[in-house]
């Protein structure tokens, strides 16, 4: 078997791969797509000796009959299904430790992770100094949103017409 540093390191790499991509996951658990990107990312698929249905027959080898995903140590039986296969000319124990020294320690990696689109248009289109109308008003100078009072009409109860420049001047001139 793999030395106590290997074990942990593995236990760690299947919670890792196991909380990937479902905000619910405790790490307890494993599904099948997580074990498949398991395989692929740690370069236990490599196509020719282990290929994706492999992977696929082996999780439902290990698993329960209705479960819908493996604990760790139905992960590790997994591993131990898989590494003959992987590792040909080795012994079942020689074959289970160079695959253990595969995934231990790996982590999941965002691969082909799609970026947002920064073009002409988005930057167009989003660029505030070119608003006209009412959805000018929502904005300040500096292109940052008004929030609430940029959204509602606030009545203005001076007395004054809305656009009229000389606001507020009636009592320096009843004064003089």
């Amino acid at each position: 078997m793999a030395g106590s540093t290997d074990v942990a390191a593995l236990e760690e790499s299947f919670r890792k791969f196991a909380i990937y991509g479902d905000t619910k996951a405790t790490g307890q658990e494993m599904t099948g797509k997580n074990w498949a990107k398991l395989c692929k990312e740690c370069k236990v698929m490599d196509g020719k000796g282990v290929t994706g249905t492999d992977v696929d027959i082996v999780f439902s080898k290990v698993k329960g009959k209705t479960a819908r995903v493996i604990g760790y140590e139905e992960f590790k039986k997994a591993l131990e299904e898989l590494a003959p296969k992987r590792f040909k000319g080795k012994s079942k124990e020689e074959a289970y430790e160079s695959i253990c020294q595969l995934v231990a320690g790996k982590e999941p990696t965002n691969v082909g992770v799609t970026k947002a689109a920064t073009g002409g248009a988005v930057d167009r289109l989003t660029d505030t100094t070119k608003y006209t109308g009412s959805h000018k008003e929502r904005f300040d100078e500096s292109g940052k949103g008004k929030g609430k009072s940029g959204r509602e009409n606030i009545v203005d109860t001076s007395g004054y017409v809305g656009a009229y420049k000389n606001a507020g001047t009636y009592d320096a001139k009843v004064k003089k």
